[in-house]
């Protein structure tokens, strides 16, 4: 070993170079072959590792070795045996000069950890993607919990760096950093207000990728896509992404659609404003005309019958409509309404179906639809929804009903 340290300097101290001369270029010498011998021993080994690990993800039924190798894994191992070469023999290349030899021992132990935090993140690549793969952790924040180790892995190995650079205990500078832990909080709050939010959101299953999510306040409209450790991201219907923080998901409130998704239909409810001034009791003749529609024809007879014989049994004076019990013309819209709905072929059968009365506005009586579409697609569910409505707004008429709108232009032009 000593023969090797002064390899060339020897020599050159016989053809008449200067010690101090030969020093360094006995230095330079060394450090050229160093180099040439680790970038050799880099490349072989990597192109080992790489082969190997591709050999044997190709033949393993398991993916989570060509994710690995993917995230470069075997790439960023193959660097620690050169790395090992290195601080060995750099105590041979600066015999000579100990200022210099102590400060590359320091980078190198430097880029030691650097190397290590490439491995350690490659590993975590590979979990995240790894686990996304699994049907059950898919729709989990994985993201979050990963960027959390990726964050604790990046600071202690800053913290270890600076610890080497300035010869410091590791432990002396950790409590030293206990005094600083206030600036600590306020500099990294909101990590630490979205790791918990992410933890809070997968334990209370509150949102998971892939859920329809509404969040007014930040105009997010569309589905989950991402969950991370510091914002949650939303592609829109319009394809556009809204990115929230993650916090808000706690703090604020919003819609989950998911809810519907599981369920059996998708909830039609919408109503149309009656004109106040149109409402009125039916005489006998219009009952009759209103007996010629089919949905309701049966109901009439029946309802009809009851009420002449509660007026007749009571003596009531049928000369006044007020007097005693009566049909309506909205009653009878409104049955016809949930007659039509109950019978419509888009419409979920087992789930609750209803047209109710709203109370009264300055914009009339609000006549609303409540039921459920057995296709939840949305363009399916508007398209259903729209041709209930046709038919609705259609049928008004025939049942002396107007419906309210404020007037426009035309109306004046016709006034």
């Amino acid at each position: 070993m000593s023969n090797l340290k002064h390899l060339l300097y020897d020599y050159l101290i016989t053809i008449g170079l200067t010690e101090s001369t030969a020093k360094y270029v006995n230095m330079l010498a060394l450090l050229f072959s160093l180099l040439i011998i680790v970038f050799l021993i880099d490349f072989i080994v990597r192109k080992i590792l790489l082969s190997v690990f591709t050999s044997f993800a190709s033949k393993s039924k398991s993916n989570f070795d060509d994710i690995l190798v993917a995230n470069k894994a075997p790439r960023n191992i193959a660097h620690i045996i050169p790395l090992l070469i290195t601080l060995e023999f750099i105590p041979i290349v600066f015999i000579d000069f100990d200022y210099a030899e102590k400060i590359v021992e320091k980078g190198m132990q430097v880029f030691a950890i650097i190397l290590t935090l490439w491995i350690v993140r490659s590993f975590l690549n590979t979990l995240k993607d790894y686990f996304k793969t699994l049907p059950r952790l898919k729709d989990k924040p994985i993201d979050s919990y990963i960027q959390v180790f990726m964050i604790f892995a990046w600071v202690v190995g800053v913290f270890s760096a600076f610890a080497i650079i300035t010869e410091t205990s590791i432990w002396k500078f950790f409590t030293a950093l206990g005094a600083a832990s206030a600036v600590i909080i306020l500099v990294f709050k909101d990590t630490i207000l979205g790791f918990v939010a992410s933890i809070q959101v997968s334990i209370n299953d509150m949102v998971r990728i892939g859920d329809w999510i509404t969040f007014e306040k930040y105009g997010a409209d569309g589905d989950v896509i991402e969950i991370s450790l510091a914002t949650v991201k939303v592609q829109n219907f319009d394809k556009t992404i809204t990115t929230i923080p993650t916090y808000a998901l706690i703090s604020d409130s919003f819609k989950n659609w998911r809810g519907m998704e599981n369920s059996d239909g998708r909830r039609i409810k919408r109503a149309l404003n009656i004109k106040l001034d149109s409402v009125k009791y039916l005489s006998k003749n219009e009952i009759d005309k209103l007996k010629e529609i089919e949905l309701i024809s049966v109901y009439l007879n029946t309802l009809q019958t009851d009420i002449e014989d509660y007026n007749t049994s009571h003596n009531v004076n049928k000369n006044l409509l007020l007097n005693g019990r009566n049909l309506t013309n909205i009653g009878v819209f409104r049955k016809y309404l949930e007659t039509y709905v109950e019978q419509h072929s888009a419409i979920n059968k087992g789930m609750m179906i209803m047209a109710r009365q709203l109370p009264p506005t300055t914009q009339g009586i609000p006549l609303e639809i409540y039921a459920f579409s057995s296709d939840k697609r949305w363009q399916n569910y508007e398209y259903i929804m729209s041709d209930i409505f046709d038919h609705i707004i259609a049928a008004v008429p025939y049942f002396n009903l107007e419906i309210f709108e404020l007037p426009s232009n035309s109306s004046f032009i016709k006034a």
